[in-house]
């Protein structure tokens, strides 16, 4: 129930939710740094995460080594007493998983930071002065920053929390020298965009705008579409319901918008206080490596095609792999028909081909006029189809 946003709903907006659940159910006095000890990650197995992770399919995971109420993963020097290393664990989890991650997988890997802290005096402080004081970066979330990736070497930094302070209140442009020009990850590291007010969407390497962000049209600067599996939340939710998780259907057509479009996918999943990958998590991540075994042509190492999706067929979308010159054109319902019809490619008699991935023969089609084409589909029974919850037909020749 208390998961990720709670400390602020329960303890600084006070939602009555949030405020009889802790009264019914925690001592009274109980606190949130009470929660601490109660984080024991003993079913923790980094191998185990490592595995799912790349069973997903995904090329970088991004791990929250601190959120806004500012519990560090790795044991920080600079947040002593409230860290995995001194309280809950006892073990510092940012190392073990990167290690896992570097040895049994070809993920990049990367760490989430927040900035700020909700609750921490010395934001608290220099936010009373309107950030005119700099005592909360300097002497707590720049030292992490620097220790983070020193020690970690992580090839993103996901930055975030900018606690409604400047670029200049944090130092960023300072840290973003040091880490792109002298730090150990300077020829590797990618970060994104928000690293104070007014950067987000503007500044970065990649751009976030928002959570849960899906244009649904081309972005010219390479952008990330950070989303969530559980529709509610951030964190894992002990009260979730089915229907509160994204079916692999949904999670797929979020892929095909975002990746057509130009975007990167960032799928959030809650780990449990045990250390747990829930199932129903570790299912949807499986389903999406199942999916990209087939169709991971269309969406590795591709860019966007001229047109997004489908001027005729709704729910068709397109990306371009510049290696092989040939368009993806993957689409997420099954014509009952068992004809497709596009009206974005142009195709050439004797020269155009089109295959559908993940079944071996040629498929048959028809243009329509200059601009166009009708694509027999083959006729297969659910158990022969190459897989489920969308499909790609690549086209060579077409312009």
């Amino acid at each position: 129930f208390c998961s990720k946003f709670c400390r602020w709903y329960w303890q600084k907006e006070k939602r009555e939710p949030y405020v009889k659940f802790m009264e019914a159910n925690y001592p009274p006095g109980f606190s949130y740094e009470d929660f601490g000890p109660l984080f024991t990650a003993e079913f923790f197995d980094s191998n185990q995460w490592a595995d799912i992770l790349s069973a997903s399919g995904a090329k970088y995971v991004v791990l929250t080594s601190k959120h806004h109420e500012g519990f560090t993963l790795w044991g920080s020097k600079y947040s002593w007493n409230w860290n995995a290393v001194d309280v809950g664990p006892k073990r510092d989890l940012v190392a073990e998983l990167a290690a896992s991650v570097r040895n049994r997988t070809d993920l990049r890997f990367g760490l989430y930071h927040s900035l700020f802290e909700w609750f921490n005096p010395l934001f608290l402080e220099d936010a009373t002065n309107v950030f005119k004081t700099r005592i909360f970066p300097t002497s707590k979330s720049l030292p992490e920053l620097y220790e983070i990736v020193t020690r970690y070497q992580p090839e993103i930094i996901w930055s975030d929390g900018d606690g409604n302070a400047p670029d200049t209140y944090w130092n960023s442009t300072g840290f973003l020298a040091w880490l792109y020009n002298d730090s150990p990850v300077r020829d590797t590291v990618v970060t994104n965009d928000r690293w104070g007010v007014g950067s987000i969407c503007t500044h970065g390497g990649f751009y976030t705008c928002s959570d849960r962000y899906n244009p649904g049209h081309l972005l010219l600067h390479k952008w990330e579409n950070c989303m969530t599996i559980d529709k509610r939340s951030w964190g894992y939710r002990r009260n979730a319901q089915l229907d509160d998780y994204l079916t692999a259907e949904d999670l797929v057509k979020q892929l095909v918008e975002t990746v057509s479009c130009g975007g990167n996918l960032l799928m959030n999943i809650g780990p449990t206080h045990d250390g747990r990958i829930a199932v129903v998590f570790e299912e949807r991540l499986r389903q999406m490596g199942a999916w990209l075994k087939v169709n991971g042509e269309a969406i590795y190492g591709t860019k966007p095609w001229r047109a997004q999706n489908d001027t005729v067929t709704p729910e068709v979308w397109y990306t371009f792999s510049p290696k092989e010159d040939k368009v993806n054109a993957i689409f997420l319902s099954w014509p009952v028909s068992g004809t497709l019809e596009l009206g974005e490619p142009q195709a050439k008699l004797g020269d155009t081909q089109v295959k559908l991935m993940g079944y071996k023969e040629l498929l048959k089609w028809v243009a329509l006029g200059e601009k166009g084409m009708v694509i027999t589909l083959p006729q297969l029974t659910p158990k022969q189809l190459p897989c489920q919850w969308g499909w790609t037909l690549q086209l060579t020749a077409v312009s």
